[in-house]
């Protein structure tokens, strides 16, 4: 997953494999996080191990110490070939939702950057309004209360879960 000309959209580096596995190991202990990696499940299926499966990863950060169940949501798919086929929509509506059901959040904030518009249209798609922008940063901030998430998330889940038992039945 080393595409350059994605970075500026996430604003973050590259990272190698043992650099990424040292980051999520960091915040698996870290309570301030919770993140989920993105397997694209048709590559599972077809035998790929979970390394090649990896498309991306979902995360909420809990950086509000005044509101804690207030969290930042953040979205990122990697792979490029993974891009527009709903894994982000998939993957971030199951977050927002297990955020909710097990976090007990009540709120969500996203910051994307300004010429991020495929994140815009996906947030704004799904409830989030603008509530600032940055200059200095070059960033816009949009918030969601929990109350306000789509009808798609329930969808989601509910999909998720019988194609998880669909999929159990089939290893017995």
């Amino acid at each position: 997953m080393d595409d350059r000309s994605f970075s500026p959209r996430t604003a973050s580096e590259p990272l190698s494999l043992d650099e990424e596995y040292a980051m999520q190991k960091s915040w698996t202990e870290d309570g301030d996080k919770c993140t989920f990696i993105i397997l694209q499940r048709s590559l599972l299926e077809e035998g790929k191990e979970e390394i090649e499966a990896m498309i991306g990863d979902v995360n909420l950060f809990f950086n509000n110490h005044d509101d804690p169940h207030e969290a930042e949501a953040e979205i990122m798919i990697a792979e490029a070939s993974a891009r527009g086929k709903g894994y982000g929509r998939q993957a971030l509506l199951l977050m927002l939702q297990y955020g909710v059901d097990n976090q007990n959040v009540k709120k969500y904030t996203v910051k994307i950057g300004e010429g991020n518009e495929a994140s815009i249209k996906l947030f704004t798609s799904i409830g989030f309004e603008e509530v600032s922008r940055s200059s200095v940063f070059k960033e816009i901030t949009f918030e969601m209360p929990w109350e306000k998430l789509v009808e798609d998330a329930r969808h989601y889940i509910d999909t998720y879960n019988s194609s998880i038992e669909s999929y159990k039945r089939e290893d017995e």
